[in-house]
């Protein structure tokens, strides 16, 4: 090591100044920084995290100082400062000294030619930077840590306020209409989700409800679903005001979502399901944006997968919908989920996914809450959930 590199400083601890001053003129051409002293007050502060010095040589045969003492002193901190003991001679009390301190290196007091004790002293000054070194690093990433902390901290507040506002957009209760009844629920795998349900009668003889997966997580997903719920309630707001009609058409209204998506900029995109029931004539239309799985029709006569199909909202600019016709039979579950729920599946690919769910959900015409017990919903672990599971119950004729 070049001692160009070093500019340590070195406390000196002899009790004899000639022979101190007579070291330190043998290492003189030495970059090191030289303090001396007969004794130590303090060892901790000499010796200790917070010492000034890099580096101790002290000598063995010191006067009036019991070894054993200072042995038991310096077990009652930190030592961070190197020790290097100097001896007249090599015996071996001096040895021995200098094992019982611990010391780094032991040296015979050299005369002339102290190339070995000078490049000893270069490596504990290097070793004694090293360590403020990594002290420093240390305190940072502590400061860093604890700002992080509280950032978090302040994050999953954030989080939880606006999870408590999602929530509260979703519908609050189940809605029963003549012998009709939506009702829904959400498993969030993150605290904001990306997906989202709602149903609301218009006029006096229609239920408007949609299932939406925005894409990804976390507050920008959750964000789009908010954007969602505005534009329904706008335009159920616009149906009441001036009998604007779009709330009453999927199309249209898959239609403004795609708009407003691509408008907003967010790099997200949803598929939807959008439903207009009519239960004065027994009567469900509805419309596709690329939503997987399908809406699932469970009634007397079987399971079955709705038909339709249609590009996702906010992809492409001049997306075409479909709408689709269905007449309602006397006794029926229609079940919407988000794709979450193929990931609780363990099937290998989508198809066998799907049919899987279509499986579970085949048998007797049964309650919402049956049908999750069904598919295990209820026993998952939340904590553990690959993705958002949205899920809306449609139901006719069930006792």
């Amino acid at each position: 090591m070049s001692s160009d590199f070093v500019d340590g400083r070195v406390l000196l601890i002899d009790d004899q100044g000639e022979r101190a001053r007579n070291l330190i003129t043998v290492l003189q051409d030495a970059n090191f920084q030289f303090d001396c002293c007969a004794e130590v007050d303090d060892l901790e502060a000499t010796l200790g995290p917070e010492s000034p010095w890099d580096c101790v040589l002290c000598t063995s045969d010191l006067m009036h100082v019991s070894w054993a003492g200072v042995r038991r002193a310096m077990r009652n901190f930190d030592v961070q400062v190197p020790v290097i003991v100097i001896a007249d001679d090599r015996d071996l009390d001096s040895m021995s000294t200098a094992l019982g301190l611990g010391a780094t290196d032991f040296f015979v007091r050299p005369k002339e030619r102290p190339g070995l004790l000078k490049r000893s002293i270069e490596r504990c000054v290097h070793h004694r930077r090293l360590q403020r070194q990594l002290q420093a690093s240390k305190q940072r990433l502590e400061r860093t840590n604890a700002r992080l902390r509280h950032s978090l901290r302040i994050l999953e507040q954030d989080q939880q306020a606006g999870r408590q506002v999602q929530m509260a957009l979703l519908p609050s209760a189940a809605l029963k209409v003549e012998d009709y009844w939506f009702s829904q629920t959400i498993y969030t795998s993150l605290y904001l989700s990306g997906d989202f349900v709602d149903y609301f009668q218009v006029g006096d003889h229609e239920v408007v409800f949609f299932l939406a997966d925005v894409s990804g997580h976390g507050s920008s997903s959750a964000f789009a679903t908010v954007l969602l719920k505005n534009l329904f309630a706008r335009k159920r707001s616009d149906y009441l005001r001036r009998r604007d009609l779009a709330i009453s058409s999927p199309v249209s209204m898959l239609t403004l979502a795609n708009r407003e998506l691509l408008e907003l900029d967010l790099n997200k995109y949803a598929t939807m399901v959008v439903g207009v029931l009519d239960f004065r004539l027994h009567s469900l239309r509805y419309s596709i944006a690329g939503h997987l799985p399908l809406p699932l029709l469970l009634s007397d006569e079987g399971a079955v997968y709705l038909t339709g199909e249609g590009s996702p909202v906010g992809l492409l600019p001049n997306a075409q919908f479909n709408e689709q016709q269905l007449k309602l039979p006397d006794t029926f579950i229609l079940s919407l989920f988000s794709d979450g729920i193929l990931e609780l599946l363990d099937d290998d690919d989508l198809i066998a996914k799907e049919q899987s769910l279509l499986a579970r959900l085949s048998g007797p015409v049964v309650r919402p809450s049956a049908l999750s017990d069904r598919l295990g919903i209820e026993h998952v672990d939340r904590d553990a959930l690959p993705d958002d599971v949205a899920a809306l119950f449609i139901s006719r004729g069930l006792a």
